[in-house]
């Protein structure tokens, strides 16, 4: 139970973490996607996703009251939210998972949803529940400047609260530098209230370049920033007026959901055939676009409205705090700090005669020779060396590895597992070779393969084997054989991490072939 005085705020922080990055290729893959990355050099060495964490729990204070973190993702990067939690220590947070992406408008709406069915913040009118402000940010960008992203959310949560209609939206606006055609812009007037707020008379989402110019040369708009705070009923409604569709199929998900814990952590699961009726649709198309169309005229005080209807009013502040979406590679070396030659290095690299450009090395050694402008990014199983002039169009590189069906789309050949990893070091015809990691206390499920059989040999640690109805520990340097469609699982009961060597060997040594009988991390 919080106890919340007439003058404190009740605020819910909500992260979207369900981007996938494809333009941060190959380091950015599908399994693992940017938000997960250390792509800042700022110290910290956190991820984009643990430095939004971060940021958006240090916005309480006297005046604000913030209540769990509500981070939506994706059902398959669960433990890798969990892990990176961990690290963090301190934020309470509740994990709703997206069985299918559907975009930024119905994950707002699953974490509005939830939002408004949290009980016992009673304020002092004797209110049964506080109708909680959201405060909405992606997990995918750099802000730089925390302190002013701190002033600013707060500023932003005085506006919302301040509107008794809970009728509208703020948002924070970034100075253009560029005329950006993948951004949106809002239009604001000239006069500033008094938590710092303009009136937004007009928003356009990802304008063509003639019209994005002519926006940077007129002073007065706005890049939209994504990061929105409202009243979580404002959303509600307004979805519900703008785009009844997505409405009704994400309560649909919604009301049949799941609730379970793994780790002294919640997973909310919503139904799956439900979820993928939904619409998918941005924040900004679904609902914030529409609020500046001919019925809610984005408050431009010399039309008039119907106000039989709903009209929301947006609201924006400037965030003045270094911020970047880190939509490309080319957006890394810029908001990193470069050398006297002006690059990025990363890794294993020699750099010889190499001027504004960006190394990373993953696992081997990089070298460069008399070049400029370049991204260069090794991993294990692909390079990529491309202009950073032409950084924006590598996810035509991941469109065309997708038509192609090559795994290097989606997954590294080091893949984590909610149990540890494995490394896939080796293949060839008929046979794969993997080196795997199993955590202290950590188990596999308990599995079986139509189309390969497998050899273990225990490198460090100890391993309890289940193989059909046998169950055996072994230890270093001893091996075991798991026949093809033979029933096995792999666990770890000792206090040090498991290693060992697989060799699959088969027909078939896809990572889809697996069926699983048990599985204590609720996979399937």
């Amino acid at each position: 139970m919080h106890n919340l005085n007439t003058q404190s705020s009740f605020v819910i922080p909500v992260i979207l973490s369900g981007g996938s990055g494809t333009r941060l290729w190959p380091l950015s893959r599908s399994t693992s996607p940017k938000q997960f990355l250390t792509l800042i050099e700022d110290g910290a060495k956190q991820s984009l996703f643990q430095q939004a964490a971060t940021r958006i729990n240090a916005i309480g204070n006297s005046q604000i009251t913030l209540g769990p973190t509500l981070i939506v993702t994706n059902e398959e990067h669960r433990f890798l939210v969990l892990d990176q939690l961990r690290e963090l220590k301190g934020i309470d947070a509740r994990l709703l998972l997206e069985p299918v992406g559907r975009n930024t408008a119905p994950a707002l709406s699953l974490a509005a949803m939830y939002a408004s069915e949290i009980e016992g913040f009673d304020d002092k009118s004797g209110s049964p529940r506080v109708d909680p402000i959201l405060v909405i940010a992606p997990a995918d960008q750099a802000i730089q400047d925390q302190a002013a992203f701190v002033k600013s959310v707060q500023d932003c949560v005085a506006v919302v609260e301040a509107d008794l209609s809970k009728k509208t939206i703020a948002l924070l606006g970034i100075p253009p530098t560029t005329p950006e055609i993948g951004y949106g812009y809002m239009q604001r007037t000239v006069t500033k209230g008094k938590n710092n707020e303009f009136l937004v008379t007009q928003f356009t989402e990802k304008p063509d370049i003639k019209t994005a110019l002519f926006y940077v040369n007129d002073g007065n708009y706005l890049w939209n920033s994504g990061i929105f705070v409202m009243h979580a009923s404002t959303w509600l409604t307004a979805l519900e007026r703008y785009r009844p569709d997505i409405s009704k199929f994400t309560y649909l998900a919604w009301k049949t959901k799941i609730i379970d814990q793994f780790d002294r952590s919640e997973f909310i699961r919503v139904d799956k055939t439900s979820f993928a009726l939904v619409p998918s649709e941005s924040i900004d198309y679904a609902v914030i676009e529409k609020c500046c169309d001919a019925s809610d005229t984005c408050n431009n005080p010399n039309t008039k409205t119907d106000q039989s209807k709903d009209v929301f009013t947006l609201k924006v502040i400037e965030l003045n705090a270094d911020w970047s979406d880190v939509g490309s590679w080319n957006a890394v070396w810029q908001i990193n700090k470069q050398d006297g030659n002006g690059n990025i290095i990363k890794g294993d690299v020699l750099s010889i005669n190499t001027r504004n450009s960006l190394v990373h090395s993953s696992s081997r050694l990089v070298s460069t020779l008399g070049v400029e402008n370049l991204i260069v990014v090794e991993t294990p199983d692909a390079v990529l060396i491309a202009n950073r002039s032409d950084s924006q169009a590598i996810k035509n590189i991941v469109t065309h590895l997708g038509e192609k069906e090559r795994e290097e789309k989606n997954i590294h050949r080091k893949v984590l597992r909610p149990w540890g990893w494995f490394d896939s070091i080796d293949q060839g015809e008929r046979f794969k070779v993997k080196r795997i990691l199993v955590h202290p206390g950590a188990s596999l499920s308990l599995q079986m393969h139509h189309h390969r059989a497998e050899h273990w040999v225990i490198v460090k640690g100890v391993a309890e084997v289940q193989n059909g109805d046998n169950v055996i520990r072994l230890r270093e340097n001893q091996s075991t054989y798991i026949s093809q469609g033979q029933k096995h699982r792999l666990s770890n009961p000792g206090k040090e991490p498991l290693e060992i060597i697989e060799i699959q060997t088969g027909s078939y040594l896809g990572e889809d072939d697996i069926i699983r009988f048990d599985d204590i991390y609720g996979r399937q």
